[in-house]
């Protein structure tokens, strides 16, 4: 018992100088903390998010900026938006399924610094529409400018390689039966001449799987009078 003792009181006394000059420092902390005053701000945030599940997509245009009213000691609001403090939205979307889904925006989704609590956010929901992801094959038509030379004109056109595969929502995805190159200006061919060029799919919410560039191989022939 007297071991106990003795160790109790060594724990106490020893350095027992930084002990308080530690408790002095905490309180007058604290006390700088309790005084500041109150203030209130508008902080303007990206809308993120976080385990999607890998077979869905997002087929509704993109949520843009959320206005957070946020509330907190001006030391903590103090550098909102410039460098200092930077809250932050983010919905888990691990539950979603094919379909509509509203989101609420609150303390549940809101990220913020110690001491700063959430007013209201603008908009207070979001809501977005989902579906399966696909896939499919479509063609590439070449897409040409210009006018040969001399009485040259395009005898034969061919792309390489003549499909490329797309993926997206599925709606939308199946909505896109074929794709564009980039123009392809044949004013100075003659002959056999071959073009290097992206193509390009009109739906934003449809993508390429891979590179999109193509070849595309145009015949210039004299046009017969």
């Amino acid at each position: 018992m007297s071991w106990a003792l003795n160790w109790a009181r060594k724990l106490l006394v020893e350095n027992v100088g930084w002990k308080v000059l530690s408790l002095v420092i905490a309180v007058v902390l604290w006390a700088l903390v309790a005084s500041e005053p109150e203030l209130a701000t508008f902080a303007t945030v990206r809308l993120e998010y976080k385990n999607l599940p890998e077979d869905l997509e997002i087929s509704s245009e993109p949520v843009g900026a959320i206005s957070l009213e946020l509330r907190g000691p001006s030391g903590e609001l103090r550098g909102v938006g410039d460098g200092g403090i930077h809250p932050a939205v983010i919905l888990d979307m691990s539950t979603v399924q094919p379909g509509e889904r509203t989101f609420a925006i609150g303390g549940a989704n809101v990220k913020l610094s110690r001491g700063v609590r959430l007013v209201r956010a603008i908009p207070s929901e979001v809501r977005f529409d989902f579906e399966h992801r696909a896939w499919r094959n479509v063609p590439v038509h070449a897409r040409l400018t210009g006018e040969g030379k001399n009485g040259y004109v395009p005898a034969e056109i061919s792309v390489e390689p003549r499909e490329l595969r797309i993926v997206g929502p599925s709606s939308r995805v199946a909505r896109t039966n074929s794709v564009v190159t980039d123009p392809v200006d044949v004013s100075s061919a003659v002959g056999p001449t071959e073009f290097r060029v992206n193509a390009f799919v009109e739906d934003p919410y449809v993508r390429f799987e891979s590179s999109p560039q193509v070849a595309v191989t145009v015949i210039m022939k004299k046009k017969q009078d």
